[in-house]
């Protein structure tokens, strides 16, 4: 691409960003590019460039429309030309006093909308071409584009994307009121500190000393179905899990500030604790320790025995902390014995919160066994299917 179709498109980025739309030098760059892989030559890839780069949502696209017809003629061969400077006739809002080539090189103060124009580009222009009679909107931010898609549906490359995204989670932990007080400038009054500090008087009054209680994070342990049923979403939800589990503090560290220890599990035909292996940083490798520790992945699923073993072999881990179940509920054995399992889980923990990807889906009714016996026994029941889903269960851990 020249020198001067260069200009030509940065003058449309500036003019786009005078009209309120937030073009950062980021997405100018990224629209030069894309401009020239997809062809300056074409006004219709031209507009499709600006709006797959230059449009941060949905609130834009009207916006670049109108901006775009406003700057460009509707031309569709060639690179696109800055239209001529527009004058001060009816029906047109002409603010800015640049000249063609002023366009070009310098930023309009402010872009030049044409007043009552209608959203939806008409005409032979790029907005509705003979050759495109089909304009696919395309968002910039592929977090939105898939947030509420679901895991199950998703391509490998836009697994790849969700992963990321997963990954730049910053889980907050769940916090509860502590037994030791620390001074503070209000509360109740700290007895201790006020008559140590009237005897550094000689025994003159002081000032009366204050504390308040101190909130320390509260356990999180995850428990991740790994069986065939749940194979679909196995991998995200994994991943979801070592998000939580890497934002806690390592194993045997004080908790400092925010910090917060959390356990991960797996539940298939047995239990396995991956906590160690999901401490790694690096999700991929975090992800392949798990996955050589799991011995009855894609399996069957025996909920009730792996709740028991979790209880009988890790009950400390669990008493006040917020358990967090990741399965859709299929169970091989006795729906009752799964429901007094799940009884006694509710009394040793602070909150248990279950998690089932076929809630968020329509027409969806939990009348398995196993959710139908669980339920009365769990104090959230969510959705977890996408990355939507995924924050908001995120959100309610830190609430719990």
């Amino acid at each position: 691409m020249s020198d001067g179709g260069e200009r030509v498109l940065l003058g449309f980025a500036r003019a786009l960003r005078a009209a309120g739309v937030g073009v950062t030098p980021d997405r100018a760059t990224a629209f030069l590019q894309a401009t020239a892989v997809l062809g300056a030559g074409s006004a219709m890839a031209t507009y499709r460039a600006g709006r797959a780069t230059l449009c941060a949502g949905p609130d834009d696209l009207a916006r670049f429309d109108q901006v775009f017809a406003a700057w460009f003629e509707a031309s569709t061969v060639g690179l696109p030309v800055p239209r001529a400077r527009a004058g001060s006739s009816a029906g047109t809002t002409a603010v800015s006093t640049h000249t063609t080539t002023d366009r070009a090189d310098a930023e309009p103060s402010t872009a030049v909308l044409p007043s009552g124009t209608d959203t939806t580009p008409s005409g032979p222009g790029p907005g509705r071409d003979e050759r495109h009679p089909e304009v696919v909107p395309v968002l910039a931010d592929d977090r939105e584009t898939l947030r509420h898609r679901d895991v199950a549906d998703l391509t490998e490359a836009e697994r790849r994307v969700l992963a990321a995204q997963i990954a730049a989670l910053r889980p907050r932990p769940p916090l509860r009121r502590a037994a030791r007080a620390v001074p503070w400038r209000r509360g109740r009054p700290d007895l201790h500190r006020t008559l140590r500090a009237s005897l550094r008087r000689a025994g003159e009054p002081a000032q009366v000393e204050r504390r308040r209680r101190t909130r320390t994070p509260r356990r999180v342990v995850l428990l991740v179905d790994v069986s065939g049923s749940m194979r679909p979403y196995a991998e995200a939800l994994l991943r979801l899990a070592h998000a939580v589990v890497r934002s806690g503090a390592p194993a045997g560290a004080r908790r400092v500030g925010t910090r917060f220890r959390a356990e991960a599990f797996t539940l298939g035909t047995r239990l396995t604790r991956v906590t160690d292996a999901l401490r790694t940083t690096d999700p991929e490798r975090a992800l392949a320790r798990a996955g050589d520790l799991v011995p009855d992945w894609a399996g069957g699923t025996r909920l009730a025995e792996s709740l028991a073993t979790l209880m009988d072999r890790h009950g400390a881990r669990l008493r006040g902390a917020v358990v967090v179940v990741c399965s859709d509920g299929w169970e091989r054995g006795d729906a009752a014995d799964l429901a007094d399992r799940a009884a006694r889980l509710h009394r040793l923990a602070h909150a248990v919160v279950w998690v089932n990807p076929h809630r968020g889906k329509a027409g969806y009714r939990p009348v398995q066994s196993g959710i139908a016996a669980v339920l009365p026994h769990v104090d959230h029941f969510l959705a977890g299917h996408s990355l939507g889903t995924f924050e908001e269960v995120l959100e309610v851990i830190a609430h719990a």
